[in-house]
């Protein structure tokens, strides 16, 4: 029992210095103007923070898909995270959802990283729904498959007939029922948007399975498989995302989210069509989902 755990915390100890060391080689990349739109605050250890999460829908160069060689890359995805002190919430937000975006014409609130980037993108986001943005986190869908491979994959379960997209000349498809996913086909999954088998799904369908991701990835916290995986996993963590947190910060929000409640979900739905293909999302609707992100 002594040697047991003697390795046990030493095992926790080598995984820490790891996570920092890999957190403070990643720190930086987060630009002065994003840092001034930024609220700050929340330690997530006994007080909750906003934290948006953005998904860009820039491609590694030579990789055959849309948006490889765009410099002004669009947000494939937005969701914001409440967590820390207790609370827990997610808020997939539409890309198509129509918006007013500080500076510029109302239009889908994809559109605000390709005209401002993240400080523009916070702005727009804080005034959509009402609440303050604490800090960000840019997911990096080259160093993304990385993180879930470390964790040696995870689980999900595809409840329709089955789900089939093309990226990059490549077909991905997954037939109803439970399936092992690695790093790729994990990031392809939460990528989907136009299901060829079934066409009539939107993107409310797509936000269901990056949340389904999230969750996939919060169980794979408490396997015990992850504890031996664990330096790995903490070396590979803080190189899929760019963020404006401090190395200890980052560990604190990512502790809260995989050792917290449950998160409560929610997709803001449309309640009719707009210009240009965008989606009219209800004021009240919007409200009423921004007073859980409140304090």
């Amino acid at each position: 029992m002594k040697w047991f755990v003697i390795w046990f915390v030493s095992w926790l100890v080598i995984s820490g210095v790891l996570f920092v060391i890999s957190a403070t080689i990643e720190s930086g990349r987060i630009s002065d103007a994003t840092n001034a739109e930024l609220g700050g605050g929340g330690n997530f250890v006994t007080s909750p923070g906003n934290v948006l999460i953005l998904g860009l829908d820039r491609r590694p160069k030579g990789s055959k898909e849309p948006g490889a060689d765009t410099v002004n890359a669009r947000t494939d995805s937005m969701m914001l995270v409440r967590t820390g002190g207790g609370e827990s919430q997610r808020l997939s937000i539409l890309r198509d959802s129509y918006a007013n975006i500080p500076g510029f014409q109302p239009q889908k609130i994809n559109a605000a990283y390709a005209l401002g980037g993240a400080p523009l993108t916070i702005r727009t986001v804080e005034q959509f729904l009402g609440v303050e943005v604490n800090h960000i986190v840019i997911i990096d869908f080259e160093q993304f498959p990385g993180l879930i491979d470390a964790l040696g994959g995870i689980d999900v379960t595809v409840k329709q007939r089955c789900i089939r997209s093309t990226f990059g000349g490549k077909t991905f498809k997954l037939r109803r029922g439970e399936h092992h996913l690695n790093g790729e086909q994990a990031l392809r999954y939460a990528r989907v948007r136009k299901n060829l088998c079934n066409p009539s799904e939107d993107d409310r369908a797509r936000a269901k399975r990056q949340q389904e991701v999230m969750s996939a990835i919060k169980a794979k916290a408490y396997s015990p498989m992850t504890f031996v995986r664990l330096p790995w996993v903490s070396w590979a963590t803080p190189k899929a995302f760019l963020t404006d947190m401090s190395p200890v910060n980052l560990l604190a929000f990512l502790t809260s989210m995989s050792f917290g409640p449950e998160a409560k979900t929610t997709v803001l739905k449309p309640s009719g069509s707009g210009p240009g293909g965008s989606l009219i999302i209800n004021e009240t609707d919007r409200a009423n989902a921004a007073s859980k992100f409140s304090d």
